[in-house]
């Protein structure tokens, strides 16, 4: 009898300890269990991740990986460009201004096709983002290692939209004039050579997509009126010789607290939910991260097709003033 008394007595006190535990576990300043490491990616992945953008100018590129540490914002600002297609030149470059953004998602406004396609393929962009925020030197080699398989299978060449040059092991893609960019058009999965997987549910974005091996140029956006915002072209790039993106002549740092790619595996999470993103303009708290920035759009288009070419970069996270042009 007392050992089954005991026993009771402990049995009883264990479950009160889980009980207090379980209960505190929600309670501020209670401690937490820390968050998983993020696990590193392969080479071979990196690639996977990178294919869909890795021919842009090298300007672009920079303003793709630094949005991609954004994903909330460009899914906000994707549906607030929706919503504004009657703004066009200055006047969509003022607004954009004035938004709460990083820079680097305002810089991508100028590219209204580029924006959307990273909103409609999320996972694959917060996996971008992610990558780029834990492995930003795995990344940029993995964007020349593609470049080099792209030039060698022949569908990397300089041209009337493209200046493609090759510095040492560096390939630099920037643009064939200084105030037009054309973005590439080419199936990510084939313009490299050997094919390369495709990355689980990527959505094919009209405009960004040909059905062929090689690399085509459609609409040109012009670059003036989202030019004066610091925001803007010419403000982005990369020090390739150290590893470094750049924004403004400095190393760009997101201030982003990244969120795990898996809340953005499915664009319904946000349930397309604007008047939610409206109410909270310089932060997504419930998607597990706080945003603030920048960005940009653009003025003069001009419609040319052709196979492709390379570019400089920029510096860190601040605001300024541009043009652009608009589909």
């Amino acid at each position: 009898m007392f050992i089954k008394k005991f026993l009771a007595f402990i049995l009883g006190g264990s479950l009160i300890f889980t009980s207090s535990a379980t209960a505190f576990a929600g309670v501020p300043g209670a401690a937490q269990p820390a968050p998983a490491p993020v696990a590193k990616q392969t080479p071979a992945q990196l690639q996977q991740l990178v294919a869909p953008v890795a021919l842009y100018p090298d300007e672009l590129v920079a303003e793709v990986l630094a949005a991609a540490t954004y994903p909330a914002q460009v899914v906000e600002a994707d549906r607030w460009m929706q919503d504004h297609k009657n703004l066009q030149g200055q006047q969509l470059a003022n607004e954009i201004d004035k938004q709460p953004w990083d820079s680097s998602v305002k810089a991508l406004a100028e590219f209204p096709s580029v924006m959307a396609n990273m909103d409609q393929n999320l996972s694959w962009t917060s996996s971008l983002g992610e990558a780029y925020m834990s492995q930003q030197q795995d990344v940029m080699t993995a964007v020349q290692v593609m470049r080099q398989r792209a030039q060698q299978s022949g569908n990397l060449n300089s041209n009337s939209q493209q200046k493609v040059t090759k510095q040492q092991n560096t390939i630099v893609i920037e643009p064939a004039a200084p105030d037009v960019v054309y973005v590439p058009t080419y199936d990510p999965w084939v313009a490299y050579g050997a094919p390369v997987v495709a990355w689980p549910g990527w959505y094919l974005y009209p405009g960004l997509y040909v059905a062929t091996p090689g690399i085509s140029f459609g609409i040109g956006f012009g670059v003036g009126f989202f030019g004066g915002f610091g925001w803007g072209w010419h403000h982005w790039g990369f020090d390739w010789g150290h590893g470094a993106m750049m924004f403004n002549h400095r190393t760009y740092v997101s201030h982003n607290a990244f969120i795990n790619r898996n809340r953005f595996a499915n664009r319904s999470s946000f349930a397309h939910g604007r008047s939610g993103f409206r109410n909270a303009p310089h932060g997504f708290a419930s998607h597990g991260g706080v945003t603030r920035g920048t960005s940009n759009h653009g003025g003069v288009m001009r419609s040319h097709a052709s196979p492709g070419r390379g570019g400089f970069g920029g510096a860190h996270g601040g605001e300024s003033h541009g043009g652009g042009g608009r589909r």
